[in-house]
């Protein structure tokens, strides 16, 4: 006997997932943080290729960081009102850690930066790391945006069947 997975969003938690305007703060900006991430590493791994560009890589990256801190926040507000808390929801809980490392990551990238504490090619790795660290981090994300979808299309099968 298959087991049944548990749905992610409750039929309430559906409803004020679809009315919150948050919902589509994060839907417009998780794409144009991947592009402003795909711009940033191309700048980082040619500094690190060619030795060129270091203003141009520690900027976008500061960018990249900047557009991580907006999503986070707006996120953990969708969070609020979806769920009824600001991170670490049953939903969405390992996401959420591992997005703490993530957050870790660009933040220890900004304080690297601004104090001076690594070498430039030690930063450009940092940066690196953390931008695999958020790769992970989006596709764990886009695994559960597509397990939501194929529940909420079998739901709807389901009703129409019934």
């Amino acid at each position: 006997m298959a087991s049944q997975l548990q749905p992610l969003y409750t039929p309430e938690e559906r409803l004020r997932r679809n009315r919150s305007k948050w919902t589509l703060v994060q839907g417009v900006l998780a794409p144009v943080q991947f592009l402003v991430f795909l711009i940033s590493l191309y700048l980082v791994l040619r500094f690190l290729f060619t030795g060129e560009g270091e203003f141009a890589a520690n900027t976008s990256v500061v960018i990249k960081t900047l557009f991580l801190y907006a999503i986070m926040i707006t996120g953990s507000i969708w969070e609020k009102e979806v769920f009824g808390r600001y991170l670490f929801a049953p939903t969405f809980y390992w996401e959420d850690v591992f997005s703490m490392l993530v957050l870790f990551l660009h933040t220890a990238y900004l304080l690297a930066l601004g104090f001076g504490f690594l070498e430039m090619r030690q930063l450009m790795l940092l940066a690196l790391a953390a931008y695999l660290a958020y790769v992970i981090n989006a596709g764990q994300f886009l695994w559960k945006l597509r397990q939501a979808r194929l529940q909420e299309a079998k739901q709807s099968i389901d009703r129409v069947m019934a």
